[in-house]
């Protein structure tokens, strides 16, 4: 089918401006819910936006959830779709006082930015670039992240719920909206209510390049190994001391040095990669994370890792080891794929808004991997962000023009569909 002929009109820059100079980095050191008040400062604020759009039940719950419906509109049973994008930034690099630029009708070449003339977006690093010729681009001065990283995908959504108010001969079923704190430290739907947001299926809009739809996440486990070694005075522990921080580092270097690393791996490879060494002669804690696409993998890696524990532990035959592993999310494609419409109906919404599809996997997770294991199949949409977590994030204005184009659509296509 052609490209709609909707004549449609954008306030998505204007919001996203607004929204990513509000501080809203999570913790994962605290355990409230949301992890950082600030994340409200936020969600206070789109709650508010929506309800001048009209939005009556639009609410900031205590957990710091942001929730709102956009009424049906048609005779027909549709059902209740929801889009989803969360209001937390990376606790890896900083988000306090942003200040964005805007690359007006990029004509290539390097993007360097203004407060740190040693940060420099460059084609060589940023080949999605190459398709930005024209295009407005959004980055940072340079001192902090952007926060296009899901700052788009609120806009976007923003933007569309805006669209859809102010259109209302454009048929479309219940939308539901679902703002969440805290996703970047895996908390975005601890304290979510299904019962009350009420939908049936659900999108978030979280993904990079411009025509993406993503289908397929890692599966993911922690993994926690705890060596308790043998202490002694330093001045007699020839042939008595087992020192548990030597054993940890023996651990972590007999790690695979050319494969199952995040710094060697691509495409559909997993990895075991460490996060955290902690401790003590006596006792000392390794942290990894597991990843994989099959559930086989994920078992594979960690007895991989366990073999690699047990082998080095022969040294040291007086200390101990515990291993834990605590299953963190699945891999969303096992429930999609028994909901294709979801897919093919974005596919079919991208399409419309101009763009080509690209069905792809997703080398992490997002909201959308926990929601579909609860009962709401999430796929995920692109918003336009780039280099995400770095002070060298960016986004286009086009491709945030697009998302929002591409929510539109979607609703529309449930509705036809119905």
């Amino acid at each position: 089918m052609p490209a709609s002929p909707i004549a449609f009109t954008h306030d998505v820059t204007e919001r996203f401006l607004r929204y990513v100079v509000i501080d809203t980095q999570s913790d994962p050191t605290s355990p409230t819910c949301p992890s950082t008040e600030k994340q409200k400062n936020l969600g206070r604020l789109l709650a508010s936006e929506l309800q001048a759009m009209g939005l009556k039940d639009a609410h900031l719950d205590e957990h710091g959830y942001v929730y709102a419906t956009i009424p049906a509109n048609t005779e027909k049973k549709v059902p209740v779709i929801c889009f989803c994008s969360h209001m937390d930034t990376s606790p890896d690099c900083t988000g306090a006082n942003v200040k964005p630029q805007i690359v007006k009708n990029y004509r290539g070449g390097d993007i360097v930015l203004p407060a740190d003339p040693a940060q420099v977006i460059r084609p060589a690093d940023h080949p999605a670039l190459a398709d930005q010729i024209g295009h407005d681009i959004i980055t940072t001065d340079g001192t902090t992240l952007l926060g296009a990283d899901n700052k788009a995908g609120l806009a976007e959504i923003m933007d569309a719920a805006r669209f859809l108010i102010q259109n209302p001969d454009i048929r479309h079923g219940t939308i539901k909206i679902l703002f969440t704190p805290d996703e970047e430290i895996g908390r975005g739907v601890d304290k979510v209510d299904l019962k009350k947001l009420g939908a049936d299926f659900a999108y978030t809009m979280d993904g990079e390049t411009a025509g993406n739809i993503e289908d397929e996440t890692f599966s993911a486990d922690g993994a926690t190994i705890t060596i308790e070694g043998v202490s002694t005075h330093p001045g007699f522990a020839k042939g008595k001391m087992e020192h548990a921080i030597k054993i940890a580092a023996a651990i972590v270097d007999r790690l695979p040095r050319d494969t199952c690393s995040p710094e060697t791996t691509e495409g559909m490879e997993g990895f075991l990669h460490p996060i955290g060494i902690t401790g003590a002669l006596e006792k000392a804690t390794i942290g990894f994370i597991v990843r994989d696409f099959t559930d086989d993998g994920l078992q594979q890696k960690e007895a991989l890792l366990e073999a690699i524990v047990k082998d080095v532990m022969k040294d040291y035959p007086r200390s101990t080891y515990r291993m834990d592993v605590k299953p963190q999310y699945r891999n969303m494609k096992q429930v999609i794929d028994r909901q294709p419409k979801t897919v093919d109906y974005a596919i079919e919404a991208i399409r419309r808004a101009g763009l080509t599809p690209v069905r792809s996997s997703i080398r992490g997770g997002t909201d959308g991997s926990r929601l579909s294991f609860m009962g709401l199949p999430c796929p995920n949409i692109f918003a336009g962000e780039h280099a995400f977590h770095s002070r060298l994030e960016w986004v286009s204005r086009q491709d945030m023009e697009k998302a929002a184009e591409t929510i539109v659509h979607l609703a529309m296509i449930w509705e036809e569909r119905a």
